[in-house]
């Protein structure tokens, strides 16, 4: 009887955790991809992340090979993507690091790479 009564209990803690988990907002995709090699500089670096985001909380900032800064202006928010202008740059590895306010005031940050360059 005890068994199938914790046996019950698996599915609700499932439900649980997994409510848990996706109460912050997680990047969803990028453009430029993460990880990806792209033979040009892009002009500006978007994210899309799995819930509405708080603008006035949300910014992403993009570091060169050299470790300067390439953003340029504003990060701009709308629902759940975010965006921002970059300066031109060379070829090598780029860095984007992005901190963000879910809606629901849940705060998450992470950062990822891309590559310019053939």
């Amino acid at each position: 009887m005890y068994r199938s009564v914790f046996l019950g209990m698996i599915p609700l803690l499932l439900l649980l955790v997994t409510g848990e988990a996706s109460a912050h907002a997680s990047l969803d995709h990028a453009e430029p991809r993460v990880g990806n090699k792209v033979a040009t500089a892009p002009r500006e670096v978007k994210l899309w992340f799995t819930q509405k985001l708080e603008a006035g909380s949300s910014s992403i900032t993009v570091t060169n090979p050299a470790g300067e800064r390439v953003d340029a202006g504003k990060t701009r928010v709308s629902g759940d993507q975010m965006s921002i202008a970059l300066r031109p740059g060379g070829i090598g590895t780029y860095h984007v690091t992005w901190r963000v306010l879910s809606a629901d005031s849940h705060a998450s940050e992470g950062s990822f790479t891309f590559q310019v360059g053939q």
